[in-house]
């Protein structure tokens, strides 16, 4: 089992600072978070930083299937020593109780699978649209609670886009975004509901920071249940597809960085568009496989028989 000690790779101040976090996550703006600078030990940040897995190691596949500016590895005990004590820390009952504490969600449980998580890294050009996230774990009967980002960037400038944006609704043309700047070693922690929208506008580094990429780590925590008024049929993540930047208007002539753009968002909303295509398809062969099963042979076929003669006319 984790020891104890673990707990020194977070920042003495943010354990003492506990109730201070707690009050700041609870304010609903535009829903439960909290920013939290140096969340971790500073040289334990670097050590994290420094054995950082190199882009070629990861999943570099989007939800399509393509390869793109996203690279992730989810298994992070792999990387190295300090990741495998990352690993330790994060199933400690120690931290569990600590992210509990400042969100005042108890019985916070680690996820062996990293699923979806791990390390995240976004190259030039990578955005990620508005959306809220699966809601059940994809093996375990779990409803998912709370993700937790460490970001490990020495220099990152919101001009640059890959801010973490915080919407009140996306689908709303009164959306309220919140920005969080991904610094290195900031922390933001933030719940898992059907109404935390987030995501970030697309990378648009200045000629000479064209080497650098967006770097964090994702943790994310669930509970066997949760409150009745958060409870939602089990989905997939959700997106919301940006609309046409405001410089689109009547009469404005397109350069190449505009055909750019449009093509850009055409592409994203077909590959969100054929996923869901997939997902209807695979929901109906299985529809169509269990009322085989059912109405199979002759106790089946009495079933069905009865199902019509109950079934209401007129």
């Amino acid at each position: 089992m984790p020891a104890p000690a673990l707990l020194h790779r977070i920042a003495a101040r943010v354990v003492a600072d506990a109730e201070r976090h707690a009050a700041a996550f609870a304010r609903r703006d535009p829903f439960r978070h909290v920013v939290i600078d140096d969340f971790l030990d500073a040289d334990y940040a670097a050590a994290l930083l420094a054995r950082f897995p190199p882009f070629e190691r990861g999943n570099a596949r989007n939800e399509a299937g393509e390869l793109g500016g996203k690279s992730t590895v989810e298994r992070i005990r792999g990387l190295g020593e300090s990741y495998a004590q990352l690993d330790d820390l994060v199933q400690s009952a120690e931290f569990l109780d600590l992210v509990g504490r400042i969100t005042g969600i108890p019985d916070l449980l680690y996820d062996p699978d990293y699923f979806g998580g791990g390390t995240h890294e976004n190259r030039e050009g990578q955005d990620l649209d508005p959306h809220v996230d699966f809601n059940r774990h994809p093996r375990e009967p779990w409803h998912r609670r709370l993700n937790l980002i460490v970001y490990l960037n020495r220099e990152w400038e919101d001009d640059w886009g890959g801010s973490l944006e915080l919407h009140s609704d996306p689908r709303s043309p009164d959306d309220r975004v919140t920005l969080v700047t991904p610094l290195f070693n900031r922390c933001v922690i933030f719940e898992t509901t059907e109404w935390s929208w987030h995501g970030f506008g697309r990378i648009t580094l200045p000629p000479e920071r064209r080497a650098l990429s967006r770097k964090s780590i994702a943790l994310y925590f669930y509970t066997r249940d949760r409150p009745a008024e958060e409870l939602a049929d089990a989905h997939s993540t959700i997106y919301v597809d940006r609309p046409l930047p405001d410089r689109f208007r009547a009469g404005f002539t397109l350069d190449e960085r505009d055909v750019e753009e449009l093509r850009v968002l055409i592409a994203r909303r077909d590959q969100h568009n054929q996923r869901l295509y997939r997902d209807i398809t695979r929901l109906t062969a299985d529809l169509e496989r269990s009322q085989a099963a059912l109405y199979g042979g002759r106790l089946g076929r009495l079933r069905y028989l009865a199902r019509r003669l109950m079934r209401p006319r007129g």
